[in-house]
């Protein structure tokens, strides 16, 4: 199925990219930005949908067929729809915003709360699914509450991550391939990811948009809440985590210092970005860092290494 998947991932997303160029759905590029990426700007973006568009029928293929993963497969499925509908909703306005102005993006006292629903959704239904119960005590209520936390910051961190070419793409994969065994909605995303990255790939011809990313984020925050250990993601997502944190150490400093920046740009890729390391080391490099970060989740799932 994976091989289905990726084969119509590349089918839809090399048509949306004939049908982006056509009407222009071109992807702004900020100016305070490296430099280096000006040249990227028309580039079509919300490629996403594309991908995620396969994804969903292969696992409608699937479920029809009986080979859909039962309940927590259909939780991981809706947790991207609506996660991605936020992110399509962000991308539509940038896309508009170039071609004819107005509203350029979804604020972020507009995006977080419609993301907090849609993680809370999520984790009361997964809750009573998940294999753990972690905050000891307060049982189901106190799991609700990290799921939804982990979830919406999932969803932000792997939306950082963004920015390059291939980068975040190669990321998700490498971070659900522990799971590859037990999900069958991962192995379509794994599958889905691969044909997108044959455009992705740099030079890019099509970005994902935050439809693709924040689907991905739902469906990595997901796969491990209900399949594995969600401590283990952070550790496995090493690269989002970071990017994440360096946007949010980035805004506390300046404002701190009174202007002062603690990163040449956030997030972190496009401060190496700046040091000088060419786009496709940067990317290289940080999946190399995610393989190790997976490997040693790896292990702990297979029993190798204690869980503490």
């Amino acid at each position: 199925m994976m091989v289905v998947a990726a084969l119509l991932s590349w089918f839809l997303v090399g048509l949306f990219i004939m049908f982006a160029k056509r009407y222009g759905w071109g992807q702004p590029i900020r100016q305070e930005g490296p430099q280096t990426h000006l040249k990227k700007e028309g580039t079509p973006t919300a490629g996403g949908i594309g991908f995620v568009l396969a994804m969903v029928l292969c696992w409608l293929g699937m479920y029809l067929t009986g080979h859909g993963g039962g309940q927590k497969e259909l939780l991981l499925i809706l947790a991207a729809l609506g996660m991605g509908a936020i992110g399509l909703v962000d991308d539509l306005l940038k896309i508009r915003s170039r071609m004819v102005g107005g509203k350029k993006e979804l604020l972020a006292r507009e995006k977080f709360p419609l993301q907090f629903l849609v993680g809370l959704i999520f984790a009361i239904f997964a809750a009573p699914l998940a294999p753990h119960t972690w905050v000891h005590g307060l049982g189901l209520y106190g799991d609700i509450v990290l799921y939804t936390l982990v979830m919406v910051g999932a969803v932000n961190a792997f939306n950082f991550t963004d920015g390059l070419d291939g980068l975040l793409g190669g990321v998700s994969i490498i971070v659900l391939l522990p799971l590859l065994g037990v999900s069958p909605v991962s192995v379509l995303m794994v599958g889905v990811i691969l044909g997108f990255l044959w455009f992705n790939a740099h030079p890019a011809r099509v970005f994902m948009g935050d439809m693709g990313s924040h689907a991905i984020g739902g469906v990595a925050a997901g796969a491990y809440i209900l399949h594995a250990d969600v401590w283990l993601l952070p550790i496995s997502a090493v690269i989002p985590v970071v990017a994440v944190l360096s946007v949010v150490l980035q805004v506390l400093y300046f404002r701190r210092t009174g202007g002062k920046r603690l990163f040449r740009m956030s997030p972190i890729q496009h401060h190496f970005e700046e040091l000088g390391w060419p786009e496709t080391h940067v990317t290289l490099r940080f999946w190399i860092i995610t393989a190790l970060g997976t490997a040693l989740v790896w292990s702990v799932l297979r029993g190798t290494l204690p869980v503490i």
